[in-house]
């Protein structure tokens, strides 16, 4: 196992009615600025369960946050916050809100151009407003970690950036306030919360039978309740322990002393940028193909993934790294999320503008070993097409 330090500072208020408590985690005398996305907030009754447990504070608003926040409409929240001396901020919405707050939080206290956060990365970032979260769509882990991932639409960028100073001082989980997503976003969720775990796992032996167990664990419940929630949406006990495999995917906690590859999430990111495609939809596109032409450099972990995580102990090898990705694939589409580039109608042509802009962004050295070349990026979404 290789060396490491962790810290999560973040307070997990877990449950269905902890909305409630809100105001005991915000200062009496902040001047809150509350974000939120397109009003599904709205609708399902979070919004107002919010405004009445900060009934007591000055509370401003800032709506419209994309599913993948975008820079521009996030340097008009930060212009409100100058205007209106807000000094703590409130995520509410999924993990898009979280991340856009986060780059906010940074970007409010931010004395520069503020692409710089994203740009140069989040080394940067010397201080940032503090804020929290209220939880309604479980995928990303952006409520207990430090990363966020932002786009610019002006440039077709989507870049991320992680900082000790944006993690969420706390972040309300009420599993009831998933059962109104529609089953698109429920399905998307899941896969994204196997490929965070799967980035963190996927890559080589480390001698850390620790993570590798809850990195197994993760996984297989998500196996298993994956179409359950599908089945049974209306199974809060079932949102719940999906949404907390979620949280638990990335805060950090499974990735400590391993090796990590990320060349999924990063290739997806391009995809994204591109073509508008959800984020789990890319990473649904991207992974099989990414462990189909790394299958020798995975080989062990991909073995130990096919037995602990699928039960597949028969048959050669190769025979059984190839049912794990096929199983793989199988699961991602059971959840309702395609595979193919064909199943949002993209063909080749997507393929030349995803490796363009790889090497557009210097992505030259990707993965657990850093040698995944645009070539190779290639090759892996010709076997997804």
């Amino acid at each position: 196992m290789q060396n490491f330090e962790f810290h999560n500072p973040t307070r997990v208020i877990f449950g269905v009615g902890q909305i409630a408590s809100l105001a005991k985690h915000i200062p009496s005398d902040a001047r809150v600025l509350m974000l939120y996305g397109g009003g599904s907030i709205k609708t399902n009754g979070t919004y107002d369960e919010v405004r009445a447990a900060l009934a007591g504070h000055t509370v401003l608003e800032f709506a419209g946050i994309e599913p993948n926040p975008k820079y521009e409409t996030l340097m008009q929240a930060v212009e409100l916050i100058h205007r209106e001396k807000i000094d703590f901020l409130l995520a509410v919405g999924g993990g898009s809100v979280v991340d856009g707050t986060k780059f906010v939080a940074a970007a409010a206290a931010y004395d520069g151009d503020a692409w710089d956060i994203l740009k140069i990365g989040g080394k940067v970032i010397k201080a940032a407003l503090p804020f929290g979260a209220v939880l309604t769509l479980p995928a990303t882990g952006s409520e207990m970690n430090s990363a966020s991932v932002i786009s610019r639409a002006e440039t077709q960028e989507k870049r991320a950036f992680m900082s000790p100073h944006v993690y969420p001082r706390f972040s309300v989980l009420d599993p009831a306030k998933t059962l109104t997503l529609p089953l698109r976003q429920v399905g998307n969720g899941v896969v994204d919360a196997f490929v965070h775990t799967t980035e963190q796992y996927l890559t080589y032996p480390a001698n850390a039978p620790v993570q590798d167990r809850f990195a197994e664990g993760l996984l297989q419940t998500l196996v298993e309740l994956g179409p359950q929630v599908l089945a049974r949406p209306d199974d809060v006990e079932v949102r719940a322990n999906i949404m907390w495999s979620a949280t638990m995917a990335l805060n950090g906690l499974i990735g400590v002393g391993v090796p990590q590859d990320w060349a999924t999430h990063m290739i997806g990111h391009e995809l994204t940028a591109l073509f508008g495609l959800d984020h789990a939809q890319t990473l649904a596109i991207v992974l099989p193909g990414i462990l189909q032409i790394r299958r020798e450099a995975k080989r062990g972990k991909l073995l130990q993934y096919a037995e602990r995580v699928w039960g597949l102990k028969n048959g050669t090898e190769d025979e059984r790294i190839d049912a794990a990705i096929g199983n793989t694939r199988a699961f991602f589409e059971q959840m309702g999320v395609p595979t193919r580039l064909s199943g949002y109608g993209l063909g080749p042509e997507a393929i030349d503008a995803t490796v363009a802009a790889v090497e557009a962004a210097g992505l030259t050295g990707l993965g657990e070993h850093r040698d995944i070349t645009p070539a190779d990026v290639r090759k892996a979404l010709q076997l997804s097409l």
